[in-house]
């Protein structure tokens, strides 16, 4: 079986420095907001050229305290992208804002910068542009509206650890970067993780107070906050991992290349924007014929997933929105094309070409 990614090949390769590390935090006895934590906020804030980073308990908890911290709730409207995972239009409603749906680029399948402006009300506070896959989202058209209305950005980074524009990473773009260390990620822990990166400090004392029953310590509370804190052997497990960073990205895009060549013009394959550096947390191809691609890879015994079989705005739990299909038209077709393969840094070349024949079979 070729699964979507292969952790225990992961695990495989970095086991002693795990293991070491876990032992080392084990033994010391802090285990909640220890100096595991503090050293990896360093380093991620210093790869990224921001202020700071924070630690939280998830991908969604950085984007719901990102946009709780930045003043955003009831009567509010967020702008964001159908085309993207539930947890992004949830940290909206989580703070009583509301998500305000723009269609997405045919060729990226980043939210389209053109849409945008025609969603801007008097009610918009943000934009939450997602690098989808890995790829980054046209941050320079995005800001260019921001600035010219006023509006805050959160980058949804869950996908894009160490993707970059010009050299320039996603996630130092915008007032706040959203990032996920969920297993799968190209950046991922041994369990649930995630980080806000950030520019401004004063927007970071709010994050950690709320990430921490709006407290500072000393059992004083300032504001009802959560229970959101990156544990600190997660944060030892990606320290580990994080020196690896542009190595297994490397091979990511490496391995990209190689299906790039094999599947030829026979099915859509990602695009890649000149300036812009592609990470390939998927590797996402588009086909009419995708159904049929994925019986005869599932028959050979090789994983591939629809990600994402369903637009937000058509999902059942976000009804009460009143979308139709029909309503956005480029999301709704990618959902019925998009179909992504196997895709991590140990990924063999026979394997890809494997792969690679069986679709062009089909």
């Amino acid at each position: 079986m070729v699964p979507m990614i292969d952790l225990k090949k992961q695990f495989a390769g970095i086991k002693d420095e795990v293991l070491d590390v876990v032992i080392e935090i084990l033994e010391s006895a802090h285990y909640i907001l220890g100096p595991k934590v503090s050293e990896f906020e360093k380093k991620v804030a210093a790869y990224h050229n921001v202020a700071e980073a924070i630690g939280v308990a998830s991908g969604t908890d950085a984007l719901h305290l990102a946009v709780k911290a930045l003043g955003i709730g009831e009567g509010d409207e967020v702008i964001t992208t159908p085309f993207t995972f539930f947890a992004t239009a949830e940290s909206v409603l989580y703070t009583g804002a509301r998500p305000v749906f723009a269609d997405i680029d045919p060729e990226t399948l980043n939210i389209d910068p053109v849409q945008i402006e025609a969603k801007i009300t008097k009610k918009t506070k943000a934009i939450i542009p997602v690098h989808i896959f890995g790829h980054p989202a046209d941050m320079d058209a995005i800001m260019a509206i921001a600035r010219k209305h006023r509006l805050h950005v959160i980058e949804d980074c869950a996908q894009s650890f160490g993707a970059d524009i010009r050299g320039k990473k996603t996630g130092s773009f915008g007032e706040a970067g959203c990032f996920s260390f969920y297993p799968s990620k190209n950046l991922g822990a041994f369990g649930d993780g995630g980080m806000v990166t950030l520019h401004d400090a004063g927007l970071g004392d709010r994050i950690r107070v709320l990430r921490n029953h709006g407290s500072r310590g000393a059992y004083k509370h300032e504001s009802v906050g959560f229970n959101s804190r990156l544990d600190e052997l997660q944060a030892g497990i990606l320290l580990v991992k994080f020196r690896k960073i542009d190595a297994f990205n490397s091979r990511r895009r490496e391995n990209a290349a190689l299906y790039n060549a094999c599947l030829s013009d026979r099915v859509l394959s990602p695009a890649e924007r000149q300036g812009m550096t592609h990470v390939y947390h998927q590797y996402t191809i588009r086909s009419l014929k995708r159904d049929q691609i994925k019986s005869r890879l599932s028959d050979a015994g090789i994983s591939s997933v629809v990600y994402y079989p369903v637009p937000l705005h058509l999902q059942e739990a976000l009804g009460f929105l009143g979308h139709k299909k029909g309503d956005f038209p480029v999301a709704e077709e990618a959902a019925e094309k998009v179909l992504s393969l196997p895709m991590y840094p140990e990924l063999e070349e026979k394997t890809i070409r494997e792969i690679a024949e069986i679709i062009n079979n089909v």
